[in-house]
């Protein structure tokens, strides 16, 4: 997808969204319209779906996955005023963010909950909920705490709006990290990040996405000849750390599902990895599964955001 300018006409024009959406009760608050659902998914009306990765890096990480009725934000690392500037950027700056969810409480992912909560609050004129699981919770910085925080669990599901929000555990050297996957309609979109090795889990997730967010951290040869103390080598190639592109790469061509439209490689090591390593494992993941024909690759970098990708009509 060429770079464009995209207009904010689209939020009132270009998404088809459902005539009618599930009746969804108020919470004491009045205001937030979440429903757990105990790990079962609904089956909801065909929407549009896209994603947009507003930041992916050691300094930042944050994608926003909506419908242009509902959305929600993936992290929160970027600084308050980053995040909100590379939304208006992309043509999301009236976008409706709905809640933010936190895979874990390293600051790169968590880094501006406390300041973007009181923003957003500012903005809106109410609460917008912060989920974490609640060893995250407990983890969390003091100056990071979101007063707006909800706890969640993984393998309960629950609603945000007209989404369906689906946490999953992963592997990381974190208090209880997860991964998410947004169901908008018939699809699913996913950011899975910060995970030591693949696991049946993650590979069935990623089995059931359009849209792929997905760690390729480092290139192995590249992290054993660089400048890292080897206790940082040791900590970022174990079970616990982060995904090379060769383990992305073969857990991607077992899990390539018949869904997937974009593949966004994401993470990616400044000191350790090359865009155009990655790229090549991942393209090789994807002709080896069949798929190279139908989907898309892309590539999130930490200093510029990815421009909205879309299934369903969104932003094609």
């Amino acid at each position: 997808m060429g770079q464009r300018s995209v207009s904010n006409s689209f939020w009132r024009g270009r998404v088809r969204a459902p005539k009618t959406l599930p009746q969804i009760p108020k919470t004491r608050r009045g205001v937030w319209l979440i429903i757990v659902i105990g790990g079962a998914v609904p089956k909801l009306p065909p929407r549009d779906a896209f994603v947009a990765v507003l930041s992916s890096g050691s300094r930042g990480n944050c994608a926003y996955v909506g419908d242009g009725r509902s959305g929600v934000l993936i992290d929160c690392g970027p600084s308050t005023k980053q995040i909100l500037k590379r939304m208006n950027d992309v043509g999301l700056g009236d976008a409706p963010i709905d809640a933010v969810l936190v895979t874990h409480e390293h600051g790169d992912h968590a880094g501006a909950a406390r300041v973007l909560c009181n923003r957003l609050k500012k903005d809106t004129g109410r609460d917008v909920p912060f989920f974490m699981t609640q060893g995250t919770a407990q983890a969390l910085k003091s100056a990071m705490v979101p007063s707006c925080l909800e706890t969640i669990a993984a393998g309960r599901a629950f609603r945000v709006g007209g989404l369906v929000v689906d946490p999953f555990s992963i592997p990381h050297d974190t208090a209880d990290p997860v991964a998410f996957r947004v169901g908008i309609g018939q699809r699913w979109v996913g950011v899975i990040t910060d995970l030591g090795r693949p696991t049946t889990l993650v590979s069935q997730k990623l089995a059931s996405l359009s849209v792929a967010v997905l760690e390729f951290n480092h290139d192995v040869e590249m992290l054993l000849d660089g400048p890292y103390a080897w206790s940082v080598k040791q900590r970022i190639r174990s079970s616990h750390g982060h995904l090379s592109n060769a383990q992305s790469a073969a857990m991607l061509a077992e899990s390539v599902g018949p869904h997937l439209e974009h593949l966004i490689l994401a993470h990616l090591s400044g000191e350790n990895n090359s865009p155009e390593r990655a790229l090549q494992e991942a393209a090789m993941a994807l002709h080896s599964a069949g798929a190279a024909n139908r989907v898309t690759l892309h590539l999130a970098t930490q200093d510029t955001p990815l421009e909205p990708l879309g299934v369903g009509g969104a932003y094609n």
